[in-house]
């Protein structure tokens, strides 16, 4: 009940003319940076970052998240007008929503995509609501031993569940590298500063992050010199509302792409993953499976509604545990230390309106994305005809001016060009961005809270097994960092067994 009253309460936050003006600013910039190449979620939260360090917390956060869910919204319309995902979360919406594009239909695909979105969030922002505390008020009990468990088990997660588990550990390793620059907080000395007093206060995660998603983004769409020639999409009040009546036929769809979503949004799978699973799950069980690829409707609201699940429930698990669920939701967590603020279970105990405030924020501005993209379709569309000789510059001007904005030093847009560059290569290469983004936000954090448990228990590692709690998390992160060897392992054994039970079928009875 108490819950309950503060969500109210956080509604009379988020109701305010100004915070009502950051949701439709946040959406609107959220949707333009979805359907212009070389941005996205990540790239756009991090240029925009520096931006909103004059404003106040809560009002930056609803906006930032808003940017976030336009992203989202957004991915849809390059997808099935275009034929471009917009995200790498829309590849899935491209199997049946050009096809239906290309038969007339861009309206109904787009007004399906997103209403399936909008379920998604809706249902993603239900389990925040009420999971979140009850996460929180568990992880208070949490000591130095637990939370760094908790870490492990965030880094093995990455690698568990990646495609690429050795390329992600390398990554990992980069962001360790970078986040163990300048002063040691325990005992003072320099690390890596190479005699240069500026990287005294370390490398800052939003320059890394704005050259790696920005300025790597950027260079590797001017490598591919996109040209855009899409299909043209009206949506009325009569496409929607006959839309609207098919879908109640899809409501099981609906639900199982949003529980598929928030399970891989908080694992954490990613949105990726999740639009994949949701497409290849509702094909498995759809009684026209081999329709999908063809237009159906059902192909574009499974993969778009787990993709939405996914990426608003990343930010359960940085809430309340301060821990990201995704490549965004590790910026944001970035920008809230930037704040003042320390994501975790004691945030719901001190900064009350503000939490609840940005969950309130969640659902209001779900349905201002939800009216916004339905309104403004044919006017974002037309951006993609804008030569991508105009938007690369401004884009990357942009990324100086974010870069240059959070200390005020040159330096740092000489950083945003390394890291740009470091961005190319490693996207050329096929490493993943994310897990270096997560080790460099949430290193330092880690070690201290390993250092801090090595003094407790005078260097013996027993101790995370000292308790059934830390014990288990453990486990369960060393399970997951070896996940990939077992699977290997099955693999190669498997098919020797199948040989076997073959050969031996095959030999006459004596």
């Amino acid at each position: 009940m108490e819950d309950l009253s503060s969500l109210f309460h956080g509604f009379a936050v988020a109701l305010t003319w100004y915070n009502v003006g950051m949701m439709a600013i946040g959406v609107v910039l959220g949707v333009v940076i979805g359907v212009l190449p070389g941005l996205g979620g990540p790239n756009g939260v991090a240029i925009l970052l520096p931006l909103t360090f004059t404003m106040e917390p809560t009002s930056a956060i609803i906006m930032l998240s808003c940017i976030y869910w336009g992203t989202l919204f957004a991915g849809a319309i390059t997808s099935i007008l275009f034929n471009i995902p917009g995200e790498s979360h829309s590849v899935a919406t491209t199997f049946d929503g050009y096809p239906l594009a290309q038969q007339g239909r861009a309206g109904e695909a787009l007004t399906s995509a997103f209403t399936g979105s909008f379920f998604g969030a809706f249902f993603a922002v239900l389990l925040i609501t009420f999971l979140a505390p009850l996460v929180a008020k568990f992880a208070l009990r949490f000591g130095p031993p637990e939370f760094f468990a908790v870490y492990l088990l965030t880094f093995c997660s990455f690698i568990g569940t990646g495609d690429r588990p050795f390329k992600t550990v390398i990554s990992m390793m980069l962001g360790f590298g970078l986040a163990a620059i300048g002063m040691d907080t325990v005992s003072g000395e320099l690390r890596m500063t190479f005699g240069w007093s500026e990287l005294l206060r370390g490398v800052d995660f939003l320059v890394v992050v704005i050259g790696l998603f920005g300025v790597g983004e950027i260079l590797i769409t001017m490598e591919e010199g996109l040209a855009f020639k899409g299909k043209s999409a009206e949506i009325n009040a009569k496409v929607v509302w006959q839309t609207w009546k098919k879908l109640p036929k899809y409501w099981l769809t609906l639900i199982r792409s949003s529980v598929v979503g928030c399970w891989m949004g908080i694992t954490p799978g990613g949105a990726t993953a999740a639009s994949f699973m949701g497409y290849g799950i509702a094909k498995r069980f759809s009684p026209e499976a081999h329709k999908f690829g063809t237009g159906q409707l059902e192909g574009v609201i499974a993969p778009e509604t787990a993709a939405h699940a996914a990426g608003t429930s990343a930010l359960l698990p940085m809430l309340a545990l301060g821990i990201p669920g995704s490549a965004t939701a590790a910026v944001l967590l970035g920008g809230l230390m930037v704040w003042g603020l320390q994501p975790g279970p004691l945030l719901f105990v001190e900064q009350k309106d503000f939490v609840w405030g940005l969950i309130a924020s969640m659902y209001l501005s779900n349905i201002a994305g939800l009216i916004i993209v339905l309104t403004t379709v044919p006017l974002f569309a037309a951006i993609l005809r804008i030569p991508f000789s105009i938007i690369a510059p401004i884009i990357i001007a942009l990324c100086a001016v974010g870069a240059y904005t959070v200390h005020n030093a040159t330096l740092d847009i000489w950083f945003m060009v390394l890291f740009g560059a470091l961005g190319y290569v490693l996207k050329k290469l096929e490493y993943p961005l994310a897990p270096l983004v997560l080790a460099l936000v949430l290193g330092d954090r880690a070690e201290n809270a390993f250092r801090q448990t090595m003094l407790a228990s005078k260097g013996q590692l027993g101790i995370f097994w000292s308790n059934p709690l830390v014990g288990t998390i453990t486990t369960l992160a060393l399970l997951m960092l070896i996940w990939p060897l077992i699977a290997l392992i099955w693999r190669k054994l498997r098919p020797a067994s199948v040989r076997g039970s073959v050969i031996a079928a095959g030999q006459p009875r004596p």
